[in-house]
């Protein structure tokens, strides 16, 4: 896969969207209808407000991580950080929106990027899919599939 391969070569531009307002389980029907493992939540002006993976519905359907705890000196200590994941965990499991469920901190990336950029960004962040923004408006999704689609059609 050329390094330099711009994301516009390879973005999907027919994105399938949701609305935050919409309920979870309608979001799980287009899902699975449009067989995608993550659609963009836009705003009613079309604003790219969050992201909604597949990993967020099925987190409705696991078990919730309770927060770490250590005794010291007979007081409990929670980690930060096992507090703030229990804290995202229990709000999208009770969640009955798409807006309770989504991801709000995600990345993105823009046409112009390359495709050396997007798959590192993918591997680092341990990420599936990427929505591509150009002037602030969604222009596109990559996801790691229509990488592979590429590598395949250029080795």
């Amino acid at each position: 896969m050329p390094s330099s391969t711009p994301v516009r070569d390879v973005m999907s531009t027919k994105v399938v969207t949701l609305r935050p307002d919409q309920t979870v389980e309608e979001a799980a029907d287009v899902l699975a209808a449009d067989r995608i493992g993550a659609a963009p939540v836009v705003d009613a002006s079309g604003n790219l407000v969050g992201l909604l993976r597949d990993e967020d519905l099925i987190l409705s359907e696991a078990n919730v991580h309770v927060p770490t705890a250590i005794t010291f000196l007979g007081a409990d200590f929670v980690l930060p950080s096992a507090l703030h994941r229990f804290e995202d965990e229990l709000k999208k499991a009770a969640g009955a929106i798409v807006d309770d469920a989504m991801e709000t901190e995600f990345a993105t990336v823009s046409p112009d990027d390359t495709l050396e950029h997007v798959a590192t960004l993918m591997h680092d962040r341990e990420i599936t899919h990427v929505p591509v923004v150009e002037g602030g408006k969604l222009v596109g999704i990559v996801a790691r599939g229509d990488l592979v689609r590429h590598l395949a059609a250029t080795t």
